[in-house]
């Protein structure tokens, strides 16, 4: 194959995109080998030098999965959305007629398949099969999550909060629990699912920000997204909570108990990652949050006119930020 052709199945992937879901699953592994650590009394470096190989293998493939799961997704998208691309982004390599429809269709089929079967052999527990393959249960489960959005009968996407919702599982819960999976058991554990709420709520919300500068396409394509339905100023303020308040579950994470869960005799926190740098964390997402906030409501309509606001920039940073900061949090 060509290197052109590389160069445009490339661009098609969105590679910028493929960041965070491979932050998020190495951020999610690492917090859980950290919770074990401490529920066995150890640091997270003396549970590395027993276990770093196992462990190190399952986070790479896993998170080589969700980077491809999140590529199939974003393949499969434009795809279903063709019609909102033809107005929205003609540039993109399907409108512009860089690729076919049929070689859309091989690539996110390819996709899906490789990133699934790569999940499978994500097994770092014993057991039960649904207990060695928690990893591809939920990855599936995510995957049936981009299609319940973009694909018929249902497209979400042409439903509001409905799309936010279908946004917000796979890819702010389901992501951190699944890489938790890499490591340990995430069913039974409340802590992986408490995480993973924080994720899903911001997602919720700040996601959102992207159908701003879509809503000519659209609305012609039938997608009544936020701001569509509610107007541009009305979407703006209905999202601004989501980029600040999720953060504060961080701190209430720390203070929370959820019962003797490693068996010591004593309650342990809902977030067992050091609880300074938690709490640290927390309040500094918040405040970045409020001046990403300030940024969308200083002028809202500017939403709806610039292609890549620069809250658009803010919530993936914010989203990277926050897996980077979860990771420190439990090393340490």
């Amino acid at each position: 194959m060509r290197r052109g052709r590389l160069a445009v199945y490339w661009q098609f992937v969105r590679p910028f995109t493929l960041l965070p879901p491979l932050l998020g699953m190495v951020s999610g592994a690492v917090s859980a080998i950290g919770a074990v650590a401490r529920h066995r009394g150890r640091s997270f470096f003396e549970e590395m030098g027993e276990h770093g190989l196992t462990h190190g293998k399952f986070i790479l493939v896993g998170s080589l999965m969700a980077a491809t799961l999140n590529a199939a997704s974003n393949v499969f998208n434009q795809w279903t959305d063709l019609e909102n691309d033809r107005i929205n982004k003609p540039n993109r390599p399907l409108p512009a007629g860089l690729v076919t429809v049929r070689e859309t269709v091989v690539l996110f089929l390819l996709l899906y398949a490789v990133s699934l079967a790569s999940a499978y052999f994500v097994t770092p527990l014993e057991g039960a099969w649904w207990r060695r393959h928690q990893c591809f249960v939920i990855a599936a489960l995510g995957a049936i999550g981009t299609w319940i959005y973009s694909g018929h009968p249902f497209r979400t996407k042409r439903w509001g909060w409905p799309a936010q919702l279908t946004i917000a599982i796979p890819r702010g819960c389901l992501l951190k629990v699944c890489g938790w999976t890499c490591v340990a058991t995430a069913f039974g554990d409340p802590e992986p699912w408490f995480i993973g709420a924080v994720f899903f709520l911001f997602l919720l919300g700040a996601s959102a920000t992207k159908d701003f500068a879509d809503m000519k396409g659209d609305a012609a394509a039938g997608c009544v997204t936020l701001p569509i339905r509610y107007g541009v100023r009305s979407a703006a303020r209905q999202i601004s909570p989501f980029f600040v308040l999720p953060w504060l579950l961080l701190p209430l994470g720390v203070l929370l108990t959820r019962g003797d869960f490693d068996g010591d005799g004593r309650p342990d926190p809902i977030l067992s990652g050091n609880p300074w740098a938690l709490a640290a964390l927390g309040l500094a997402l918040v405040a970045y949050g409020l001046y990403t906030v300030s940024t969308i409501l200083r002028n809202p309509e500017e939403l709806a006119t610039t292609e890549n606001h620069p809250s658009w920039t803010h919530m993936y940073r914010m989203m990277m930020l926050a897996q980077v900061g979860f990771a420190a949090a439990y090393l340490f």
